[in-house]
């Protein structure tokens, strides 16, 4: 970022730390989802140039949700412009939450802050157990209370570091449905939200530009000042 101050150009330094997985094969990827498959088309030496085949799971690696997702006839990517997916972040620590649960109680600390950011952050140190069977079940989640508390807030986004928001043999989604039913994008996935407690920072989640998708990796990543 650039800024010109009396006649001359100044820079303004950002710290830029990435939250986002790999996407490759063999990566974990939500139960019933195919993983991805990289394959071949043209290689240097037998064509002068190399090029590969990508078959992903809109939902593969750090992604976005869209209302779409969960809910019928409901917004999908094309209806939301890129303001949507940047803004003011929040990374709030939820580590070592009781039962598992991340409570209201356990958001209410930050209340203040909470009505300035535009992108929630939860910090459950589960991205730790990427690319293990660990990382699959067992993780941190909203409840159906808290989520709905959240919803008050407008926030344009809730993020984590886990597979999902909701519980793994959760049927009916109950998390995906609070948040997208008030516009709030999901994020799954993160990584490295430990290196964003107590610090400002600006939030970058850009999808792929596709047409009609109810899911998109992104590239995820803090700006930090």
């Amino acid at each position: 970022m650039f800024q010109a101050e009396s006649g001359e150009t100044t820079r303004t330094v950002f710290q830029v730390i990435d939250l986002s997985h790999t996407i490759e094969p063999g990566m974990p990827c939500y139960p019933g989802t195919p993983g991805p498959i990289f394959r071949t088309l043209c290689s240097i030496d037998e064509d002068g140039f190399s090029e590969q085949l990508l078959a992903l799971s809109s939902h593969a690696g750090t992604h976005v949700d869209l209302p779409s997702h969960i809910l019928k006839d409901a917004p999908s990517l094309d209806v939301f412009g890129l303001e949507r997916f940047v803004g003011k972040g929040l990374a709030i620590d939820v580590r070592g939450t009781a039962s598992r649960v991340i409570s209201i109680e356990a958001l209410q600390p930050a209340f203040a802050l909470l009505r300035e950011c535009e992108f929630l952050l939860l910090c459950t140190g589960w991205s730790q157990y990427w690319n293990t069977s660990d990382y699959y079940g067992g993780y941190p989640v909203l409840s159906p209370e808290a989520a709905r508390w959240l919803a008050k807030f407008n926030l344009k986004g809730v993020g984590v570091d886990t597979m999902s928001v909701d519980a793994p043999d959760a049927l009916t989604f109950p998390v995906h449905k609070i948040l997208l039913q008030q516009g709030t994008l999901v994020i799954e996935n993160l990584a490295e939200l430990q290196l964003l407690l107590h610090r400002p920072f600006i939030f970058c989640g850009f999808p792929l530009k596709l047409a009609q998708a109810e899911a998109s990796p992104i590239r995820a990543v803090a700006l930090v000042d």
